[in-house]
């Protein structure tokens, strides 16, 4: 290498080759790149970066490329292995790439190939060797060269520093070339005491950046090569080296086929919080910076009002114009050459959030980091997957934002469930994308709500899932037959077979349901059983909305049914305490599966499995084979009738009764089925409030009582149950006060959990009528007292009250419309 003046009007007097040593993302270096380039006017430019992708600079041009964007490099034979390099528009190397195409000059990467890095690095998606030349935490020094050199000028902020020395100064504007020679200098400086506490791969990419320099050296004259690299790398590229020493540090490099392209990027994945080790606190007040033709602070406060008038805070022209009165005034006591961010931040909170720093959060968040997302054109190259997920974003018009937002669809709407399903794919490839929430002021299955985040990483788990398809839908499809066969459990089977029909996979189905079956089959834990059942279940319902076809699902939840109800109550028995309150949830989802599945299912078309061959506790019964798919299948193909077999209920609702009267049960257990039986209306109160005195009696021990009581009146609506009868709030309070002092310590833990889960206004309702003594009310009723609000039959006036509402709700005009169900 060597080093001379330059000729022709092209950057005379000044070092040759120009080593422009930046820091990333500093829109401060940005503009002093371009105004050194125009000073020197090379004849080519070197940036830092993977030289696979010189292909790609002139889609720098392109007038749909919108910065943030990244390049994005991944092994062809191992997509997660990947790297990102990723540029703004306040980047030197983003400035340097546009000016020279705009000059027409030609521009290269001169960084350590990817398919070197990629090789040398275990597989990650994270950032790649374009987030560290300017030595900060990406870099992996035990020391940041811009700490020490802040420190250095009585600075205790390395970003206040950089803020004075070079964003605040307007760098370049008299000599374009003097802060880079100082740049040099104080890196110069730094690496004779730094040198060598890197990590191991960089006197590696420096040989090979002085290798390339040298190469363009050859072609253009070293007099007509500009470096625009991370301001640690400069003094090792002007170090003398030969070219035999730097080809031997190469030497035995690992390799990996690579294929890079342009991804979009986003403000926040700039952060340092993010995790990019040459990331910035702050790059949406960067972009500001870089941006803002004048007057920066009055612009930005600016920014800030609009924000917080939209946000619906009271915010004025005076607010903003005594905002920045006080952040110029903060700055001229501090001794800073303009207001910086943090004089803007004190400002903001003082005037614009009155001392609050809840919308100074909502500030920063939006503002200060922002939520700005790139774009990048339709010819930049990508996997085959990617090109179809683009298309169909387009034809949905669902446009990834990097702002989390909600959405919601109306599933029956056409463009709505297309959505719907394209999101549910994405999941099934590990693409998350959307992320399903609870639907607000709608429970039904036509409605979904969800909450979308587009975040770079996803372009690489898009490449990944390439393998399994060129397109969404074969891609899913695919991937779902690969994830019933490698399935560990029956739960896992029944949850997949939910999701292909979430996602409309008819042609995964049939896999996944010969793998149900068979899974089925071979499995005699009930409790597995019983955990499959309601996913399968939920499964019938998306049939109405969706217009799948569920008929092969039904087969299997009647027949898992059938097995659940046989092999129950020995499951039931001789449980401790963890196992009987995990079984009590199964009965619980059991007995809300077998509502929907009833529901689902024509009586004819039940089918029938003979309720015997259970080996022992805790397994299920043998079932009858059936075909489906040309191969043999556990769903019980048998159909039987109604009049022989009885429905689903019904024989759901004699296992509860099985499961009430067995003493070898569990009393969580058999408390939650008498309540269940109850709530149906299959057993009467004075049967219910029998059985409750059976299990209170004296001769039962104290915990398993309570546990009873736990099973009975747990949960959010049991409450009410007392509150209403008191008799058996009675039984209860009689039991509870019989407790013995030793025993009461250990039933109190059971009896808080249960009481807990109620609210506040029916705890209290419950107090006061301890208080007065339970059963009076009752039995001052059955005397003949008048108690407003309960008596023994039905208030048909009270009632009528309600019927212009409910006509109202359901858009009858006129009076005499029929009311199915309400009223008379």
């Amino acid at each position: 290498m060597t080093s001379g003046d330059g000729a022709g009007g092209r950057g005379a007097g000044t070092r040759w080759p120009m080593l422009f040593g930046v820091r990333h993302h500093g829109p401060g270096s940005a503009r002093a790149v371009r105004r050194a380039l125009e000073a020197a006017r090379p004849g080519v430019v070197l940036i830092e970066g993977p030289p696979e992708a010189d292909a790609l600079i002139p889609l720098a041009a392109d007038e749909d490329m919108r910065p943030p964007v990244a390049l994005l490099g991944h092994a062809v034979d191992e997509p997660g292995r990947s790297a990102f390099w990723p540029l703004a528009e306040f980047s030197p190397e983003w400035v340097a790439l546009r000016w020279a195409l705009e000059q027409g000059v030609p521009a290269r990467f001169i960084d350590l190939p990817a398919t070197h890095t990629l090789a040398w690095e275990e597989p990650s998606s994270g950032q790649g060797e374009g987030d560290d030349g300017d030595g900060g935490e990406g870099d992996g020094l035990r020391v940041d060269p811009l700490a020490v050199l802040a420190d250095a000028a009585g600075y205790d902020d390395p970003e206040r520093w950089w803020e004075d020395a070079v964003e605040h100064r307007g760098a370049g504007q008299r000599d374009p070339f003097a802060p880079f020679t100082a740049i040099e200098e104080a890196m110069a400086a730094l690496r004779e005491t730094y040198d060598g506490t890197g990590r191991d791969r960089d006197p590696v990419r420096e040989a090979y950046m002085r290798l390339q320099l040298r190469a363009a050296g050859r072609e253009f004259g070293d007099d007509g090569v500009a470096v625009v690299c991370g301001a640690w790398h400069v003094p090792a590229l002007r170090r003398r080296t030969t070219v035999t020493a730097d080809r031997a540090l190469l030497k035995g490099l690992p390799k990996v086929k690579v294929d890079v392209t342009w991804v979009p990027w986003t403000y926040r994945r700039l952060a340092r919080a993010g995790g990019y080790g040459a990331g910035i606190d702050s790059p949406g007040w960067y972009g500001h910076l870089f941006a803002a033709p004048d007057r920066p602070v009055e612009r930005w406060l600016t920014k800030v009002a609009g924000l917080l008038r939209e946000e619906d805070r009271i915010v004025s022209s005076a607010h903003v114009i005594e905002a920045v009165r006080l952040a110029e005034t903060l700055a001229a006591l501090r001794g800073r050459p303009l207001p910086g961010l943090s004089e803007t931040t004190d400002a903001v909170r003082a005037v614009l959030c009155e001392g609050s720093d809840v919308p100074l959060a909502l500030v920063r968040d939006r503002l200060v980091v922002g939520d700005v997302l790139g774009e990048v054109p339709v010819t930049a190259p990508a996997v085959p997957l990617q090109r179809d997920l683009d298309r169909a974003q387009r034809r949905l018009r669902l446009k990834p934002e990097a702002a989390e937002r909600e959405v919601e669809f109306d599933l029956r709407k056409e463009n709505d469930a297309e959505r719907s399903r394209l999101l549910h794919r994405l999941r099934l490839l590990r693409v998350e994308w959307g992320e399903p929430v609870v639907s607000r002021g709608s429970t039904g299955t036509f409605r979904e709500t969800w909450r979308l985040r587009w975040e770079p990483e996803l372009s690489v788990r898009v490449a990944e899932a390439g393998v399994w398809g060129t397109t969404v839908l074969a891609a899913a499809t695919a991937k779902a037959e690969a994830d019933a066969v490698a399935a560990r459990g029956l739960a896992e089977v029944t949850a997949l077979a939910e999701r292909c029909l979430l996602a409309g996979l008819p042609d995964a189905l049939p896999t996944v349901m010969r793998v149900l079956a068979d899974r089925a089959a071979l499995d005699t834990d009930v409790g597995h059983l019983a955990q499959a059942l309601p996913a399968l279940v939920r499964s019938l319902r998306y049939g109405d909305v969706r217009g799948t076809d569920t008929g092969a699902l039904a087969e299997v939840a009647a027949g898992l049914a059938e097995r659940v109800f046989v092999g129950l109550p020995p499951a039931c028995a001789a449980l401790d305490a963890d196992a009987a309150e995990e079984m009590r949830r199964h009965v619980d989802a059991v007995h809300g599966a077998v509502g929907l599945l009833e529901e689902a299912l024509d009586p004819g078309e039940v089918p029938a499995v003979p309720a015997a061959g259970h080996g022992g506790p805790g397994e299920a019964p043998a079932v009858p084979i059936a075909r489906y798919g040309g191969r043999e299948s556990a769903t019980g193909g048998v159909a039987a009738s109604v009049s022989r077999r009885g429905g689903l209920g019904k024989r759901w609702r004699a296992v509860l009764r099985v499961l009430s009267g067995r003493e070898a049960v569990a009393g969580v257990v058999r408390g939650r089925a008498v309540r269940l039986l109850l709530d149906d209306g299959e057993l009467a109160r004075d049967e219910a409030a029998r059985l409750m005195g059976l299990a209170l009696s004296p001769g039962t021990p104290p915990a398993e009582a309570a546990a009873w009581i736990e099973g009975f009146v747990g949960g959010g609506s049991g409450g009410l149950l007392l509150v209403h009868d008191e008799r058996l709030l009675a039984l209860v309070d009689g039991w509870l006060t019989g407790v013995p002092a030793e025993a009461f310590t250990d039933v109190l833990p059971l009896l808080r959990r249960t009481f807990s889960a109620y609210e506040a206004g029916v705890r209290r309702t419950l107090g006061e009528l301890v208080r007065r003594g339970p059963g009076e009310r009752g039995s001052a009723a059955r005397a003949g007292s008048a108690t407003p609000g309960f008596a023994d039959g039905l208030d048909t006036a009270r009632a009528d009250a309600v019927l212009p509402v409910v006509r109202l709700l359901l858009g009858l005009e006129r009076e005499d419309d029929d009311l199915v169900g309400v009223g008379r």
